[in-house]
């Protein structure tokens, strides 16, 4: 008796599977069961695994894809399902398109946010990873956003079975045409970004151009970068300028300070110790002077009338070389001059050998 009870049960069973709307109910219900496992499950144990490590980035790893998850594998589900469903062939081409559609828009975003987490990673690692810094952070921003966009486009065409061949043929003659006609600015651009990257100067530092620009660094921009001079005007100047031009960057090295050469002729015949004596004297209590570098004075050449001596001595910041010049200056011309240490200045003998005869 109980055999034939569970033979019309399988028997009812197989006939109710018969039915669409019997199957696509399962295959909803299954597709709704796994999603549910992978969510409180494995997701679950994943978090509990990382819980405990020192970072967040795991977190927010698990956090970013546990959604797209979910419902990835409802869609999955759902498409299963509507193929019990006879359809004609264009609904069948919309429900499906819709379906591959909304995926590849959910996974860019994802990738969106895990490609801006890893980003934010690397340029809290400096140290070890030079070319992504706060400076150069907004361009690699820009580029992923712009690489996530493209993906998205492109496998959304592939979602509804769109060739895109001719499209990209027709994107390389558009690309070659514009980069003919904007020539220059695609090179501001590209030397934009080389500077970005290679970072040959910062923000606030004073920079010394080959062509004879200095000034200090307000602003830098993928076209171009702009810097302030001593006399407060903001010269703006093309990337592309910039990157072929020899770069003297005053600020950076191991501290901003800068070594000041001071050139001082003097007569010959003067003490020479004595002159040393008197230019060590011109510098003390200079404020704007490092006084932790020691103030040194060569005899650099014995010139054609005056030995010529350079006063060496260390600035705290560059933007000080020109008042500091000028303090140095005043004092050392005071001070040869109270010490009676003559400062030559070129002149020439004229020695006549016979005088013209008169007519």
């Amino acid at each position: 008796m109980e055999n034939l009870q569970i033979q019309a049960f399988l028997s009812n069973l197989l006939q109710g599977w018969d039915h669409p709307a019997i199957r696509i109910a399962v295959i909803l219900a299954i597709s709704f069961l796994v999603a549910l496992i992978i969510k409180f499950v494995v997701i679950r144990i994943a978090v509990f695994l990382t819980k405990n490590t020192k970072t967040s980035i795991d977190d927010e790893l698990i956090d970013a894809i546990k959604k797209p998850i979910f419902w990835s594998v409802l869609i999955v589900g759902a498409s299963y399902a509507f193929q019990e469903i006879e359809f004609g062939p264009q609904t069948s081409y919309i429900v499906f398109g819709v379906l591959k559609s909304v995926v590849v828009l959910m996974w860019g975003m994802v990738g969106m946010r895990l490609g801006t987490l890893i980003l934010r990673v690397l340029s809290d690692i400096q140290d070890r990873v030079t070319f992504i810094q706060s400076q150069t952070l907004p361009l690699f921003e820009i580029t992923l956003k712009l690489l996530v966009f493209s993906g998205i486009i492109y496998f959304t065409f592939i979602s509804w079975d769109i060739d895109v061949t001719a499209w990209l043929a027709s994107a390389g003659i558009v690309g070659i045409a514009v980069g003919f006609a904007a020539k220059d600015t695609l090179a501001n651009l590209f030397a934009g970004i080389f500077i970005l990257t290679d970072a040959p100067y910062k923000l606030g530092d004073y920079i010394v151009l080959s062509k004879g620009e200095r000034g200090m660094v307000t602003q830098i921009g993928i076209r171009s970068t702009r810097i302030l001079t001593r006399d407060n005007i903001e010269i703006t100047i093309p990337n592309a300028g910039i990157g072929n031009s020899m770069i003297m960057n005053e600020t950076s090295g191991p501290s901003p300070r800068r070594r000041l050469r001071i050139n001082i002729g003097v007569a010959y015949g003067c003490d020479v110790d004595q002159v040393s004596e008197v230019l060590l004297g011109c510098v003390d209590g200079i404020g704007d002077i490092d006084t932790s570098q020691k103030t040194t004075v060569r005899l650099k050449s014995f010139g054609d009338s005056a030995l010529n001596f350079q006063l060496r001595v260390y600035v705290n910041e560059p933007e000080f070389k020109g008042r500091v010049t000028d303090k140095v200056n005043r004092r050392i011309y005071k001070a040869l001059n109270a010490a009676n240490i003559e400062i030559p200045y070129p002149q020439q003998d004229l020695h006549i050998k016979e005088m013209p005869a008169r007519g």
